[in-house]
C-alpha cells in the first residue's frame, strides 16, 4: 500500500492540476498538505510585512474552498503552520511515508525547499504546470531561448503553439492515511465575504472567467486595458492565477473556443499575448535563476540605495505628485492597481524618486491581491532596467500619463477624496 503527501502551493485547484491528477492515479493513500509558513509572517528587510492583508484574506478564501472540495471527495486538507522541513519531517514519522506530489515553482526560495526536502530523504515527484505554454514544447532549449520577448513571441508563433490542453480533475481521490488531522482553520463571515472585489476559490475563478467570456468582454480588451478605473477594463484573472485557483491553460482554451464560435479579433489576440508574456517571465528563470533576484539584476549595475523617508512618501501615497499618490493608495486600500498604473508608479519610483527598485518590488509582494512571484520580478526588473529590455529602463513621463489615462482627474479625485 503506497502512501504520498501532495503539497498544495500556488496551485489551489482540482482542475487542471496534472501533478495532483498523478498523485490521485499512483497511490493508495494520499494526505493533502497545505503549510503556512512562518517565514512568510516576517517583515522584509524594508520594515513592512511580507504578506499584506488583502492577500492574506484572499489566500485564507482559496484554502477555505479547496478543502471543502477535497472533503466533496471524501478527503481533506492537512493544513498546518510551520516551517516546510520540519512539517513534512513529523508527517514522515506518523505515516512512515516520505513521497511528496507538488507543483514545480522555478524560483529561488521554492527551489530551495525542494532541495531541502530531497536531501533529508523525501522523495520528491514535482511537476511543471504554471505556464499556458507546456515548456517540452517550446521550439528552443529553456536555457537558451531569446532574451527579448519579441524573439520569444515570433519563434512560439511560427511554430504555431496556443496552448497546452487542460486536464480534467480526478474523478477520484484516494483515502486519507490514518493520521489525526489538525483543526480546522474557521473563516469568519467578514473573510468569507469580504468586502474586496476578487473572491479566492476554484468555483470564484470558474465564476468570474465565464461570466468574461459570456459578456464577449475579450472583443474589448485591447481597447480598454489600459484603463484605471472600474473592474471591466481588463479581464481580472490574475489573483485567481496568481494562486493557482484556475490555470492560464485552461483561460486560453476557452479563448480558444470563444474565437471558434464568435470569430478572432485584436482582443481575444491580446488577451493571449499578455498570458504569454506571463509565461515568458516563468521561463526566464529556467536561463538565469537567482540572477534575476540581484540588485543589479542581468546589468552591470546595482540599484538606487534606499532611503526610508522617500519610501515611506511613496509607498503611502503622500510623494505629491497626484497620479502616483491616487495610485499607491488605491493599491494600499484595495489590494489591487491596473498594469498600467503599476508600471507608471515603480517607473516614479526608481527615476523619479531614484528609489531601490527591489524595495518596490517588495511593497508589491506585500500589497498585491494577485502577487506572483515570476510576473511581479519580471516586470520590477523590466522598469528597472536590470532585466533583458534591450532598451535598458523604461522611464515613464508622469505629465504625459496623466494626461492619457486621466484627462478629467476622475480617477485622482476617487483616491485623493
Amino acid at each position: 500500500m503506497t502512501t504520498a503527501f501532495y503539497w498544495f502551493r500556488n496551485d489551489l485547484r482540482l482542475e487542471d492540476n496534472p501533478s495532483f491528477l498523478q498523485a490521485c492515479k499512483s497511490v493508495d493513500h494520499l494526505l493533502p498538505v497545505y503549510v503556512h509558513q512562518p517565514s512568510l509572517e516576517q517583515d522584509t528587510l524594508w520594515g513592512f510585512p511580507r504578506i499584506g492583508e488583502h492577500r492574506k484574506v484572499f489566500l485564507e478564501q482559496s484554502i477555505h474552498e479547496l478543502r471543502s472540495q477535497l472533503r466533496d471527495f471524501g478527503s481533506g486538507l492537512y493544513e498546518v503552520t510551520g516551517d516546510v522541513l520540519h512539517v513534512f519531517e513529523k508527517l514522515k514519522a506518523q505515516t512512515q511515508a516520505d513521497l511528496i506530489y507538488c507543483e514545480q515553482i522555478q524560483a529561488p526560495e521554492e527551489l530551495e525547499q525542494v532541495a531541502q526536502l530531497s536531501s533529508s530523504g523525501f522523495k520528491m515527484n514535482s511537476g511543471w504546470q504554471s505556464s499556458m505554454l507546456d515548456a517540452q514544447s517550446l521550439p528552443f532549449r529553456l536555457q537558451e531561448m531569446p532574451d527579448i520577448f519579441t524573439q520569444f513571441r515570433q519563434q512560439v508563433e511560427k511554430k504555431g503553439l496556443r496552448f497546452s490542453c487542460p486536464v480534467d480533475a480526478p474523478k477520484s481521490i484516494p483515502p486519507l492515511p490514518a493520521i489525526e488531522m489538525p483543526p480546522m482553520n474557521v473563516l469568519d463571515a467578514n473573510t468569507l465575504s469580504s468586502g474586496n472585489k476578487f473572491q479566492g476559490g476554484e468555483h470564484s475563478a470558474h465564476r468570474h472567467i465565464q461570466q468574461y467570456f459570456e459578456r464577449r468582454l475579450p472583443d474589448t480588451y485591447k481597447q480598454t486595458r489600459n484603463q484605471l478605473i472600474g473592474i471591466d477594463y481588463s479581464s481580472k484573472f490574475s489573483p485567481w492565477l496568481a494562486q493557482g485557483c484556475c490555470s492560464s491553460g485552461s483561460i486560453a482554451k476557452q479563448l480558444s473556443d470563444y474565437e471558434i464560435f464568435h470569430g478572432a479579433n485584436d482582443g481575444t489576440y491580446w488577451l493571449w499575448f499578455e498570458l504569454l508574456w506571463r509565461d515568458y517571465f516563468r521561463f526566464l528563470h529556467f536561463k538565469y535563476g537567482n540572477e534575476l533576484y540581484r540588485s543589479k539584476g542581468l546589468s552591470k549595475t546595482p540599484g538606487n540605495q534606499f532611503d526610508s523617508e522617500k519610501f515611506f512618501k511613496w509607498s503611502s501615497g503622500n510623494t505629491g505628485e497626484s497620479l502616483i499618490d491616487a495610485g499607491m493608495r488605491e493599491l494600499k486600500k484595495t489590494g489591487y492597481l491596473s498594469n498600467r498604473l503599476r508600471q507608471i508608479v515603480a517607473s516614479y519610483w526608481i527615476y523619479d524618486m531614484k528609489g531601490d527598485w527591489q524595495a518596490g518590488s517588495a511593497w508589491f509582494e506585500s500589497q498585491l491581491i494577485d502577487y506572483d512571484v515570476y510576473s511581479n520580478q519580471g516586470n520590477w526588473l523590466y522598469i528597472a532596467g536590470k532585466g533583458t529590455d534591450p532598451r535598458g529602463g523604461r522611464p515613464f513621463n508622469v505629465a504625459k500619463q496623466t494626461q492619457e489615462h486621466d484627462p478629467d482627474g476622475i480617477y485622482r479625485q476617487i483616491w485623493l477624496a
